[in-house]
């Protein structure tokens, strides 16, 4: 996959290209179902399929105090749109100049003078620019002066009977319950977080049950506060069924005011400080509490890791 970040000058000077834009935070089945469009489209007007997407959210620029927490990081998303076989990113800055900007503008300089657009396949629900007053209606009318045509994508039902489309808002919103085989289902893939593994306190080897650590961003969203089995994968590539717990270990903190990730990997004794950590929540187990005592948790840590094993799927 071609990523670009300069528009100024048509990458493809001598082929048209078929275009969608968003934010596209998760990658998820909705965001995959209009790239398939873009590509198919692509594929008949033998043109360059491309993802139009920015380098951070664009509601941490126009509303930063209610921006919602992110479900991919920038390096995530990029592998993800990859994996889709897209012929190109373009990865836009997203500052104060672009909320400001006119979208008919935006359409001219970035869609048909830098991209040469033959086709915009986009969500019915669409909207951008400034004070979000670009639609898919203004995209049509643009696109019979500015020569391309405009084909909206109905929204994709969630396949759970919940009666909504599949969207980032819906994800942020299982996770925030708990919920992390919904939102796998929207996903296409069980949520994964990613972060360093760093020092902690070294109380999970002392109770036999070492634990990494995983430091994932503040600006990361990530499900409820509770027991998981999960799947931690290592930059090698190999992968560990895990019990995760993510919480405040109120057993030994009585006033935590945020949340750690940590990872027990079964069956695994080595060295993970450092590495990049990749773990996904694959189940709930329980939610987080406390305990009498140091035996009461060991014992419940026990259940935990073989409860995890059962269903992590290793």
């Amino acid at each position: 996959m071609q990523i670009i970040t300069d528009v100024s000058v048509c990458p493809w000077p001598e082929q048209r290209s078929v275009i969608t834009i968003g934010a596209y935070d998760g990658v998820h089945l909705g965001h995959r179902c209009v790239i398939g469009e873009v590509q198919r489209r692509a594929q008949l007007a033998s043109a360059r399929s491309t993802v139009v997407t920015f380098d951070r959210h664009p509601a941490s620029v126009v509303r930063p105090e209610s921006a919602p927490r992110l479900l991919t990081d920038a390096a995530q998303r990029l592998e993800l749109l990859e994996a889709t076989g897209v012929d190109a990113t373009v990865v836009l800055a997203f500052d104060d100049s672009r909320r400001l900007e006119d979208p008919a503008d935006f359409v001219r300089r970035v869609l048909v003078e830098g991209l040469r657009a033959s086709a915009v396949v986009v969500g019915e629900d669409f909207h951008f620019g400034v004070s979000r007053s670009g639609n898919v209606g203004m995209l049509r009318e643009l696109g019979v002066t500015l020569d391309f045509e405009v084909l909206p994508v109905p929204l994709l039902d969630r396949s759970d009977g919940i009666g909504e489309p599949v969207s980032s808002t819906a994800i942020r919103r299982a996770l925030a319950g708990g919920e992390v085989e919904q939102a796998a289902a929207m996903l296409g893939r069980p949520f994964q977080a990613r972060g360093p593994v760093t020092q902690g306190d070294q109380r999970g080897r002392l109770l036999g049950f070492p634990t990494a650590n995983v430091a994932v961003p503040a600006q990361i969203c990530l499900p409820a506060d509770g027991v998981y089995a999960g799947v931690y994968e290592r930059p090698d590539g190999s992968r560990h069924a895990c019990a995760i717990n993510l919480g405040r270990r109120p057993t030994f903190y009585d006033h935590a005011t945020t949340s750690l990730l940590e990872a027990h990997l079964l069956d695994f004794d080595g060295d993970l400080y450092g590495e990049l950590a990749r773990v996904e929540f694959v189940a709930f187990l329980r939610s987080e509490r406390k305990f009498d005592g140091i035996d009461a948790l060991k014992a419940q840590l026990k259940l935990d890791c073989e409860h995890a094993r059962a269903v992590a799927g290793l």
